[in-house]
């Protein structure tokens, strides 16, 4: 299997033992580490009882199909040193359609590889019905339906197995039916009753939020609240999302299913290559990683302006090209942006408490580091206000995290059960199709609507936003159609030209 992105293309792995002088060549574009196997099958075949190339006074030639695509990585170790044993009639059995992957030790033990089970799905897909995989990725290539999964410790439990003479038994699995506990911070946080709201209404339409306020006012602990009470992902997300973490080697060998969505904090000082993917092996970057979840980006104005302009495409898209010397890859990119901000350098603009010390020019090269266009991406602009000290003292708690998830997950029902004929999952991702066809509003709202455009100077795009918006908040209260009072909250949320930032 040849990785490109997180697509793979199947590699036919062709091996010649000839007459003449001893060589041991592979070729077909390998790269470094696959140059290398040579050294790790002869002493793997050596130390599994098994005759070398090099005690063959023959000239052994690996060709690795198609030849104009790079092989990377050591997964090509297994194949490779199976098919010289069916060349060199050690190996008296047929493998017929079976993927293979696996990287060899010198001692013959066969290692775990990054990206499993997207090579088992290409397998699937292609019509295979067997995979070889090393004994740590078996529950991973377990997760793709109607696939018989073989995973030897070593290369000589294998042969054993293939040849009949020694069946595989695997150890008994142990199953966990601990229900899942998540921490409950979203009751105990003081006040900020509107911000609350705000996060409920992203969760339940995936839709982008905006949190400005002052130092210590709690945005960063509301947006961390986002992950207890998001809903679970589905089968389909979840494969999506293990696929994910499986090609940048994060999963768990025990526990491979991924079935919480990710929440992925980089620091603001990232570069571009690692928020929207690239660097030397063409790898996910941290929108890819945030995939059906959660990208919290802390200090929003503070990021680069590069990487904040390089969010502009996925986040209307859901998808993220990467241009390289070394190729084109198009890796999803479906997730929610929750970002913090101060309203000024110093944090302290408007605050009624403590007065702000930036001089007017500082504030306004701060605030033009958020651009228009993406301002105009988010959905949702909160300001969260400083807290009284009877407040943040208070014994008093809001709802818990399970309350407010059992709504989210609720609405995100309804929605997906609107969208199953079209190509989308929330509300957020509605085209103008859809909300020309979901958001039918009154003539009183229609009205509402354009006193809010005028009144609030709203862009073409922030109207449908807050129709999204909208439609979300009508899912949450159980309203079939888009009523007066659900525009209303939406509004509230709208980005004003008045509003920091």
């Amino acid at each position: 299997m040849a990785r490109l992105g997180i697509t793979a293309q199947l590699v036919d792995v062709e091996v010649d033992v000839a007459a003449g002088l001893h060589t041991f060549q592979i070729v077909g574009l390998p790269d470094k580490s696959v140059g290398e196997a040579k050294e790790r099958i002869s002493s793997a075949l050596k130390n599994s009882k098994f005759k070398p190339p090099r005690a063959f006074n023959k000239r052994v030639i690996i060709n690795l199909a198609p030849a104009d695509i790079k092989k990377e990585g050591g997964l090509y170790d297994l194949p490779m040193a199976l098919g010289f044993l069916l060349a060199s009639e050690q190996l008296k059995t047929a493998l017929g359609k079976t993927l293979i992957i696996g990287e060899l030790g010198l001692s013959g033990e066969i290692r775990p590889v990054r990206g499993t089970i997207l090579y088992a799905l290409t397998a699937r897909d292609a019509g295979f019905s067997r995979i070889i995989v090393p004994r740590d990725n078996k529950k991973e290539a377990e997760l793709i339906e109607n696939m018989e999964v073989i995973a030897p410790l070593n290369l000589t439990e294998l042969i054993e197995h293939l040849e009949g003479r020694n069946k595989i038994i695997y150890p008994p699995q142990t199953k966990t039916n601990a229900k899942e506990e998540r921490e409950d911070t979203f009751s105990l946080i003081a006040g900020q009753e509107s911000a609350k709201a705000a996060l409920e209404i992203a969760a339940a339409g995936g839709h982008n939020m905006l949190m400005s306020g002052p130092p210590g006012s709690g945005k960063t602990l509301l947006a961390k609240a986002m992950a207890e009470i998001l809903p679970p992902l589905n089968r389909e997300e979840a494969l999506e999302v293990t696929k994910i973490a499986s090609v940048v080697g994060t999963l768990d060998k025990n526990e491979p299913l991924i079935t919480r969505r990710p929440m992925r904090a980089p620091h603001h000082t990232s570069s571009e290559s690692a928020i929207i993917g690239g660097g030397a092996g063409l790898m996910p970057g941290e929108i890819t990683r945030a995939h059906r979840g959660v990208l919290f980006a802390d200090e929003f104005p503070e990021f680069h302006r590069d990487v904040l302009e390089s969010l502009r495409q996925p986040m209307e898209e859901g998808t993220i090209t990467v241009a390289r010397a070394r190729g084109i890859i198009e890796y999803p990119a479906r997730f929610m942006l929750i970002a913090a901000a101060n309203p000024c350098p110093c944090g302290y603009l408007g605050d009624e408490k403590r007065a702000c010390i930036c001089n007017t020019s500082q504030i306004i090269n701060y605030q033009r580091k958020l651009s228009g266009p993406i301002a105009d991406r988010i959905d949702l602009h909160v300001t969260v206000p400083r807290q009284s000290h009877k407040k943040i003292s208070g014994t008093q708690t809001g709802e818990s995290a399970a309350v407010v998830r059992a709504r989210v997950e609720a609405a995100r029902a309804r929605q997906y059960a609107r969208y199953s004929a079209d190509d989308i999952h929330t509300n957020a991702e509605m085209r103008l199709k859809h909300i020309k066809k979901y958001c039918v509003v009154s003539d009183d709202i229609s009205k509402m609507l354009a006193n809010a455009v005028e009144k609030y100077n709203l862009s073409a795009r922030a109207y449908h936003s807050t129709l999204k918006v909208a439609r979300t908040v009508a899912d949450l209260a159980g309203a079939k159609e888009v009523e007066p009072q659900h525009i209303a909250t939406a509004i509230q949320y709208a980005k004003r030209e008045t509003v920091i930032l």
